[in-house]
């Protein structure tokens, strides 16, 4: 298939291609490694719920990788961040938001590409036979949310959207499972969440939504990678070919959502029609990491300024590097 034959292309490129200087005034970008030397790099990949990993299983790309890669699980984008400005792992797909906490907390980690989803299903949900039955009706009540995660920023806009902001409300910071017991369980009011879980809440529970993310989340997520990883010749190689592939998994998994559903079950234990809910609302596309998204996760990161939510204030733009620009831009046009 022609994605196959690019993604060789590509990996083939790496062993005797070297590159100049990223675009915006980054570090200079190591040189590219031989085949030799790529073959000894294990790259260190955060995933949440199965997602990164069970898309490239599926769309096979995993197949043929000139490196190898170990998996390793996090519940949400911040802690994920967390892990990799450690140093724990190199790279990882993450929300709109835990990437503009992680810059506030000077986190040695930058966005490489991005892609842009659904934002109907980012929802604030309330059980159903909650009494609540629009978001100005939230003053005063208990939502959960996983604090620095891409809910956070959905609510934080919903609120203000509404005339509230996160001081009207009562903010309990839980992460997706301990967050869906406290939802089934009544013991919060409402709960700010994103796909799968929004699917799952809605069939297992039959969640209510109270309110989607529609002009209140720009529906942005970012494959992020260390600065250790990206200042490594290796490791920098590594992460250009796997940025590759996540880019045509993602084209891929758009026009076989079944398959995609049915991988996505299979490897986080999610119930087939949760996922099939999450895939056919539409998810993942990848986008150019170009001025206009810069500028919307600038507007995200002052709304949480302006709520003293973050100690000061975010520039990030100098969190996002586009080295990868043209190879991500030419597996966008190839699919």
């Amino acid at each position: 298939m022609l994605w196959r034959k690019g993604i060789l292309a590509v990996a083939a490129a790496l062993a005797v291609s070297a590159c100049g200087t990223a675009t915006g005034g980054e570090a200079p970008v190591p040189a590219a490694v031989s085949a030799a030397d790529l073959a000894k790099v294990t790259l260190k990949v955060g995933d949440q719920k199965g997602g990164v990993k069970s898309l490239l299983t599926a769309a096979n790309l995993l197949q043929g990788t000139p490196y190898k890669i170990e998996w390793a699980t996090f519940t949400s984008g911040p802690p994920l961040l967390e892990a990799a400005s450690a140093g724990a792992i190199d790279t990882g797909r993450v929300g709109n938001t835990p990437p503009i906490f992680a810059a506030a907390a000077k986190a040695k980690i930058k966005v490489v590409s991005v892609s842009r989803s659904n934002v109907e299903r980012e929802a604030v949900l309330v059980p159903p036979d909650s009494p609540l039955r629009d978001v100005a009706s939230l003053k005063g009540r208990t939502i959960g949310v996983a604090k620095g995660s891409s809910a956070h920023g959905q609510l934080l806009n919903t609120l203000h959207r509404n005339g509230l902001s996160t001081q009207d409300v009562k903010l309990t910071f839980l992460q997706p499972a301990e967050a869906y017991a406290a939802f089934t369980q009544h013991t919060i009011d409402a709960w700010a969440i994103w796909d799968p879980y929004t699917a799952q809440a809605q069939i297992e529970a039959h969640a209510r939504v109270l309110a989607d993310g529609r002009g209140a989340s720009n529906g942005l997520g970012f494959l992020a990678a260390s600065t250790a990883a990206l200042g490594d010749p290796g490791k920098n190689s590594a992460l250009r070919d796997f940025a590759v592939r996540v880019v045509k998994a993602q084209k891929w998994a758009d026009t076989h959502r079944e398959e995609w559903a049915q991988a996505w079950a299979e490897e986080t234990g999610l119930k087939l029609e949760v996922a099939r809910k999450a895939v056919e609302a539409g998810r993942d596309l990848p986008i150019a990491l170009d001025d206009s998204v810069v500028a919307s996760e600038q507007q995200l990161a002052d709304a949480f300024t302006d709520e003293k939510t973050l100690p000061g204030k975010v520039d990030f733009a100098a969190f996002a590097d586009r080295r990868f620009g043209p190879d991500l831009d030419q597996a966008r046009s190839n699919g």
